[in-house]
């Protein structure tokens, strides 16, 4: 979907009075979006899920973008804390049931976000897992709230000719040889056998969070 038609769409939800948020992890892919929706309204919600593992350059990078593009950033944090975030073993559950930290950190304190929103507006992409392929442009969520996918359509190659032809910087881990960049626990570098993902809960049955799997209705 080109910049112009998603600023068609988000203009069309705006005239019918729906509230618009977006989320952002902040790597270099997720850039682009955030980039088109501060040239729209940069008076729309962007919400970070700040799950409290994160590299330190994401949190340096997140805020380099912020000012950069002058954001209207949001962090959503989990309510339960840490210290209760442990397996019968004393350790964090990333370490025994990521499924279970994931929706602790990310899932659940997104759900009571889109209960205040009537549109999400998600950077989601078709080439970046089999799951992800079987969405559509515009999807319900929980709440009665509308999932807009506006760069379902885009591929690696056209985010980084966006990237170089608005000179936006990287994620600095990138250049050490990161791809996909999550929590750094569940985060390994990439290589040249993997998908763009597949650095994400490397060696387990993994490739979602669960905000792409819970947080939609099919």
């Amino acid at each position: 979907m080109e910049a112009s038609l998603i600023r068609q769409y988000i203009e069309g939800y705006q005239e019918k009075g729906l509230r618009l948020f977006s989320t952002s992890s902040f790597q270099t892919h997720s850039i682009v979006l955030l980039h088109i929706l501060s040239r729209i309204d940069r008076s729309i919600p962007i919400y970070f899920i700040n799950t409290g593992f994160h590299f330190p350059e994401t949190i340096v990078y997140r805020d380099q973008i912020t000012e950069l593009l002058g954001l209207n950033l949001i962090d959503l944090h989990s309510g339960t804390s840490k210290h209760l975030q442990k397996d019968a073993a004393g350790k964090l559950l990333f370490t025994s049931d990521p499924d279970f930290c994931c929706h602790l950190n990310k899932v659940q304190p997104l759900d009571n976000v889109l209960a205040e929103y009537d549109v999400w507006i998600n950077g989601v992409r078709a080439d970046q897992s089999a799951v992800r392929k079987q969405m559509k442009i515009e999807q319900p969520a929980p709440h009665g709230t509308l999932r807009f996918h506006p760069m379902l359509d885009w591929n690696s190659k056209m985010i980084w000719q966006y990237i170089k032809e608005h000179n936006i910087p990287r994620h600095p881990l990138e250049a050490q040889g990161y791809s996909s960049i999550g929590c750094e626990p569940c985060t390994r570098k990439f290589d040249a056998e993997m998908l763009e993902r597949e650095g994400r809960w490397y060696g387990l049955q993994k490739t979602e969070c669960g905000l792409h799997t819970e947080l939609i209705n099919k």
